[in-house]
């Protein structure tokens, strides 16, 4: 499952991947011959206005949604070809997903929510607590673990769920829109938690966003529209053509 390792291989690969939903008339292309990769220890953000088919790669990149046409390799294995079983596998084991909303079970501690996923991979429960403490001190949160969703910050909600989202020791976070609900000096904060854990932990990490400010934190922007890459390279450059072509 894990496939090839080796460095010169993406970690994440699409191929001429199209998405459409409805026919005839009603036909759209959320994705339209979408072809990108991202290598091992890269920081990504995908942008592009409404409708661009931002959204639809992060499904797709998270085996959350099939392509109608294209392949996509993760780690050089053929995501198309695995069952229904093994993507969810994939996900479980090589994925962690944060969310603009956090998704945290109220009423829970923080500790409960970030050993979450390692109940659903059967850890024992020694280890998984060693684990969720451990994810919740690399993200600032030590002494909040027994703090439910209500008595946590938005930034500290966000904060704990990024933790549930490493305790797995994924290759890959998926962040979409991760400071959506939160105001500009917590956006930042959890911008600078994100860089620091991609270049001190080396994790790839894939983020949607619509705002500037955020996608400048990460080395590469791709910019989507119509379903489309249109640009594709560091956040300057990107931004400056975005400016001067509006």
């Amino acid at each position: 499952m894990a496939g090839n390792r080796d460095a010169s291989v993406p970690v994440i690969a699409l191929h001429d991947i199209s998405k459409i939903y409805g026919q005839g008339e009603a036909e759209v292309r959320a994705m339209d011959g979408v072809s990108l990769s991202i290598s091992k220890g890269e920081f990504v953000a995908i942008m592009g206005p409404s409708g661009s088919g931002k959204s639809t790669a992060m499904n797709m990149i998270g085996c959350l949604d099939r392509p109608t046409s294209g392949d996509y390799l993760f780690n050089g294995v053929q995501v198309g070809n695995l069952t229904k079983d093994q993507r969810a596998i994939l996900r479980r084991t090589y994925l962690g997903f944060v969310f603009q909303g956090f998704n945290l079970l109220p009423r829970t501690s923080a500790l409960d929510n970030v050993e979450l996923p390692l109940i659903y991979k059967g850890v024992p429960a020694a280890e998984r607590r060693a684990q969720a403490l451990d994810a919740l001190a690399k993200v600032g949160l030590k002494g909040r673990e027994h703090h439910d969703p209500s008595e946590l910050s938005g930034g500290q909600q966000q904060r704990a769920a990024i933790a549930r989202a490493l305790v797995g020791s994924p290759q890959v976070i998926l962040a979409d829109e991760p400071t959506g609900n939160l105001d500009t000096k917590l956006s930042l904060e959890i911008m600078e938690l994100l860089k620091l854990l991609n270049q001190r932990d080396h994790i790839t990490i894939v983020m949607v966003t619509h705002e500037e400010d955020m996608a400048a934190y990460t080395q590469r922007v791709i910019w989507m529209v119509d379903g489309r890459v249109e640009r594709d390279g560091p956040p300057a450059e990107v931004f400056n053509h975005e400016r001067h072509s509006a």
